[in-house]
């Protein structure tokens, strides 16, 4: 096994081409979880163009590519999986068959640890790592809308029939309803992440968009367009109003759904669900296998989906005192947030706490 680390500007068109290949046929040779499209090149490139120290291993066998995994690494040899906080998959993207020793990887990217908190089914080497498994829902497409709508009616008749009805009030109240697939006005792009912003206070959370490269990252992804690849903003419209939007990433096979928000004017009407809804008809038609949903507990998850992937948190990492100490400081607060957020009890208190203290945000930034 051969490693060679680079700054992502630095790969060669070839790699590119072979990784991008790699990805395309991933799921042809046993491996769906690889055509995520946050483990495309494009995701990677534009994470270098806003963060510094992100790289590029490329594993090559016999001269020829084998494997890519994009990293972010400290001045101390601590990596994390590129784009930890803000991806919602990662792992090694590789040729079919190919099979790593998980140290030797990190010794040739100059690693003491690797840090991952969605990696994808199938990474046997880091998997050993893994400090918890978590579902990730997706809702599937392949075999049409229909067959889509069939299996949520089936699963939950009441709850496609109330959306629906939904729809048809907030037609009735606002008027006729346009969606838009692929909404390329960037003005409306603003309004879907000043919603979101919104939401994050509102609902006490910290507000990522308040970090200039997250709002870069998501802007430099909207004007990325391949084949293979694209940054997709969708957008639902009642009267020529904006009501909800979404902005995600989407490869050959796959939609991830990244940041959705709506107007809270309008939250009677669940504009979010009939959002989804016709993403999944549009996303359908394209040929998208699946919309997947993204890692979390969240209702509106649990009514659209179809089934459910794992993905995993943790690290891998040798016995250096950096990657001790990285471990000591990280493991506490990252048990203590699983063990809320996975159990009822804890998690409607602590959620009702975030969103009184994001009211009180809301309050002040009004005064």
């Amino acid at each position: 096994m051969d490693i060679t680390v680079y700054r992502p500007g630095e790969l060669g068109a070839a790699d590119r081409v072979a990784w991008t290949d790699m990805q395309s046929k991933a799921h042809l040779n046993g491996a769906p979880g690889l055509s995520n499209p946050f483990l495309s090149p494009e995701f990677t490139l534009a994470m270098g163009r806003v963060r510094t120290n992100v790289r590029v291993a490329v594993v090559t066998e016999d001269g020829e590519p084998a494997a890519y995994l994009p990293f972010q690494r400290s001045r101390t040899g601590v990596g994390r999986a590129v784009g930890l906080g803000v991806s919602d998959c990662q792992g090694v993207l590789h040729r079919p068959g190919y099979t790593w020793d998980a140290h030797q990887l990190l010794r040739g990217c100059g690693l003491v640890l690797w840090e991952f908190d969605h990696l994808t089914a199938g990474q046997t080497a880091f998997e050993t790592g893994a400090t918890g498994f978590f579902p990730s829902p997706v809702m599937d497409l392949d075999q049409g809308y229909e067959a889509y709508l069939d299996r949520v009616r089936a699963r939950s008749p009441k709850f496609l029939r109330s959306t629906l009805a939904k729809g048809r009030r907030l037609t009735r109240d606002h008027g006729e309803l346009r969606y838009a697939h692929d909404e390329r006005d960037p003005r409306m792009l603003r309004t879907l992440l000043g919603w979101k912003s919104a939401q994050y206070r509102r609902t006490g959370r910290s507000d990522r968009f308040a970090h200039d490269w997250i709002t870069s990252l998501v802007h430099q992804l909207f004007h990325t367009r391949r084949e293979t690849f694209a940054g997709t903003l969708s957008m639902l419209y009642a009267g020529g109003t904006p009501v909800a939007g979404h902005f995600g990433l989407r490869s050959e096979r796959v939609l991830v759904s990244w940041f959705p928000a709506y107007d809270p004017d309008f939250a009677r009407h669940s504009p979010g669900l009939l959002l989804h809804l016709r993403m999944a008809e549009a996303a359908a038609a394209d040929g998208i296998a699946h919309l997947d949903l993204g890692r979390g507990q969240k209702q509106y998850k649990d009514s659209l989906k179809t089934r459910e992937l794992t993905v995993s948190e943790g690290w891998v990492a040798s016995r250096h005192p950096m990657a001790i100490g990285h471990r000591a400081r990280r493991a506490p607060a990252r048990a203590l947030r699983n063990t809320v957020v996975g159990r009822p009890a804890l998690f409607g208190p602590a959620d009702h706490l975030l969103k009184s203290l994001g009211k009180i945000r809301s309050w002040q930034r009004k005064e």
